[in-house]
């Protein structure tokens, strides 16, 4: 019996001990509130009692009712550590001004007017920096959580929001550190943290009188929300503002600063406006400093910001000034291969619809740097880039030559089989420019172009059919070619197929074309009109497509010449 009464004992013990540990924890907490409460009573008695500076202490006791309001709202908040952080300082500065309102209960203060006006004006300052932290605490919502996983997230990204927005640069930098955590751990942490307001209060950060190594991570933070499809929009809403502040760091920022500044600006650098900003704001000069001079990561990514610009035509003038070519050009042969991929898509929109600057290319060796990186290219996905290089090059009819020369049909007819769609429908659109070049054309056929391209009008996308028709219409202008197409089993049955209006967004003109070369051959012209092709062309003529009624008209014919023959 004994032991049960002294274990009894010793279990009444332990439940006083913890619940006078919890009473001890709760008056803790319950503590800076009610100093507060008291220093601020205790500091609006004696401004009452002030003789010097009434003006000063006077608009200091409407801070102090401001201050008063904002407490009540968050009287509820106790347990929440930045909320006591704030009061914690807070009673710093009301323990000050009690003592300086002491000082000026005197006509004449001891420590001097001067002195005096400036502590003064310390102390007021201070309660303004307190009265708008305890706005954002109560318009943020930091203080109310729930408790899943997502709304838990959410708390977490505007209790980060909330404390970027108060405190010291130490704990800034603290909260940074936090906020990218948050921001690298999943894209959807990525979306919550955009849809709570992060992205205008990393801009402001951006843009005040920061400490470098803030205004990296602040740059670090936007560049991680670049990559996130569904966010660009909120931060191309921020204009010039976030703009220039990225040229910034862009132009005398650390390496790890103009790198991800390149990141964000890559994800900015798509509209037409904001190209023109970083054009005028010499964003070109430095990112083309970085393609010679920066880490082989910042020089690959500083590429892919100069290849969306330069799809602009208002800014190539901007590239020209800098003598954009030679520098890509280098990078194309000596950066890495996303670099020299990236390079190699600047250059295809710096020169397209400017046969100089085709020629300056050429030239200058571009087409061995082309040739160079598709033998070495990682993917079958990063030929895209040389691909359609080599289709703008072609459009100049002294560069298509030099392209015959260096061997490069071959490598464009052997991607038609390959198994990216957009490879194909480059190569396919090329071989259509390369088909004006007489050389070319013969020579396509003659290595094997003309099977593949028959079987990409079979393919799902409307694109990969047209850019299929389009290049065979352009090849058929060679009789050699036409001898080869017509030996294809699905070559007219599948050009036949192309002319039914159902399949839309697919410019007739081109299958069109393709038949009309065709139609003189008997055999040929009866395989169309077995395969109904009279049908989609009375339709087509009834739209009047370029060509359909009188490809419509020899089809006619060739019939009545079939039954004069009979008979």
């Amino acid at each position: 019996m004994l032991p049960l009464i002294t274990f009894l004992s010793f279990l009444s013990l332990s439940l006083c001990l913890c619940k006078k540990k919890t009473a001890m924890k709760v008056a803790e907490n319950d503590l800076p509130i009610h100093s507060n409460s008291h220093l601020l009573q205790s500091l609006l008695d004696s401004i009452a009692k002030t003789q010097s500076f009434k003006g000063k202490w006077s608009l200091i006791r409407t801070k102090l009712s401001t201050l008063q309001s904002h407490l009540s709202d968050l009287s509820t908040a106790s347990n929440n550590p930045l909320y006591n952080d704030i009061l914690h300082a807070l009673s710093t500065t009301l323990s000050d001004a009690l003592s300086l309102s002491s000082i000026c209960h005197n006509t004449n203060p001891p420590d001097g007017k001067l002195k005096t006006q400036n502590n003064i004006d310390s102390v007021s300052a201070k309660l303004d920096s307190h009265v708008r932290d305890l706005e954002v605490l109560v318009k943020s919502g930091v203080l109310h959580e729930n408790g899943s996983k997502r709304e838990c997230i959410r708390a977490e990204s505007r209790n980060l929001i909330t404390r970027l927005q108060i405190g010291t640069t130490e704990s800034k930098n603290l909260v940074l550190d936090s906020l990218l955590g948050l921001l690298q751990e999943d894209d959807k942490n990525v979306l919550i943290a955009v849809a709570q307001g992060i992205v205008p209060v990393l801009v402001r950060l951006l843009d005040s009188s920061s400490s470098p190594e803030i205004k990296e991570k602040t740059v670090t933070a936007i560049a991680k929300i670049s990559t996130v499809d569904s966010s660009k929009h909120v931060l191309i809403a921020e204009g010039l503002c976030i703009l220039n502040n990225l040229l910034r760091v862009l132009e005398s920022g650390s390496v790890l600063g103009k790198e991800n500044s390149c990141i964000a600006l890559q994800a900015l650098g798509h509209t037409k406006e904001n190209a023109r900003a970083i054009g005028s704001r010499g964003g070109i000069s430095s990112l083309l400093e970085i393609c010679q001079t920066g880490t082989p990561n910042s020089q690959a990514i500083a590429a892919a910001v100069l290849k969306n610009l330069a799809f602009f035509p208002e800014i190539k003038e901007n590239f020209l000034e800098e003598n954009a070519i030679m520098i890509l050009l280098r990078l194309s042969n000596s950066g890495t291969a996303l670099a020299q991929e990236n390079a190699i898509s600047c250059l295809c929109n710096l020169i397209s619809r400017d046969n100089n600057m085709k020629l300056l290319v050429a030239r200058e060796g571009g087409i061995e740097s082309i040739k160079n990186f598709w033998d070495s290219a990682p993917s079958v996905e990063s030929l895209e880039a040389p691909v359609l290089t080599l289709r703008t090059l072609a459009a100049c009819p002294s560069v298509a030559e030099l392209i015959v020369d260096n061997d490069l049909l071959p490598r464009i007819v052997g991607v038609l089989n390959c198994g990216v769609l957009g490879v194909r429908i480059a190569a396919a659109k090329a071989i259509y420019d390369l088909g004006y070049n007489t050389k070319a054309r013969k020579e396509l056929g003659e290595i094997g172009c003309i099977p593949p391209l028959v079987r990409l009008t079979e393919g799902k996308a409307v694109e990969e059919k047209e850019a299929a028709a389009k290049a065979l219409s352009n090849l058929m202008i060679y009789a050699g070619n036409r001898k080869i197409f017509s030996k294809e089993e699905r070559g007219i049955v599948n050009a036949v197929q192309l002319l039914d209006p159902v399949i839309q967004n697919l410019d007739k003109r081109h299958p069109v074309s393709l038949l009309a070369s065709l139609v003189y051959s008997n055999n040929c012209r009866k395989q169309m009109v077995a395969s109904g092709a009279c049908v989609h062309l009375q339709k087509l003529a009834e739209m009047e497509i370029d060509g359909a009624k009188k490809l419509l008209d020899c089809l006619g014919r060739g019939k009545l010449w079939g039954v004069f023959t009979r008979h």
